[in-house]
């Protein structure tokens, strides 16, 4: 099972008339399963809040704000069970530029950064505020 279909078997009952079947491939398929279960889940949050989800159709806006914080808090929670503070702290982080940059319009951004919490996540790379970083110069 990917780790898209994994998020969307673990998420609310309430959503799941809205999943898609079958979920189509997720994005972080090639990390380790926990590490790829959590940022498909936060990575599908920001969709459902700023974009179009890859795994669920037919919310309206306020169905689709409330899926993206449960999305958040599945990943979120995930990581808080393993004790990993410092993947928790890096993924709030993510979470906090994302909406930054959208708020900025700096979208340019959103990739690098999202780019920079996988590799921290998978145990190496600085992170996204060392991308913001290095994007902005510093």
């Amino acid at each position: 099972m990917s780790a898209l279909a994994a998020v969307v078997a673990a998420i609310d009952s309430h959503l799941t008339p809205h999943a898609l079947d079958p979920v189509p491939e997720g994005r972080f398929d090639g990390l380790p399963e926990e590490r790829a279960f959590v940022l498909e889940a936060v990575y599908e949050g920001q969709l459902m809040h700023h974009g179009e989800p890859r795994a669920f159709a037919g919310m309206d806006a306020d169905l689709r704000l409330l899926a993206g914080d449960a999305l958040y808090a599945l990943g979120l929670s995930r990581l808080a069970e393993l004790g990993d503070l410092e993947a928790i702290a890096e993924l709030a982080d993510l979470i906090a530029l994302c909406a930054w940059a959208r708020s900025a319009g700096r979208e340019e951004l959103l990739e690098a950064l999202w780019s920079a919490s996988e590799e921290r996540l998978d145990g190496h790379g600085p992170g996204a505020r060392a991308a913001l970083g290095a994007a902005d110069g510093a």
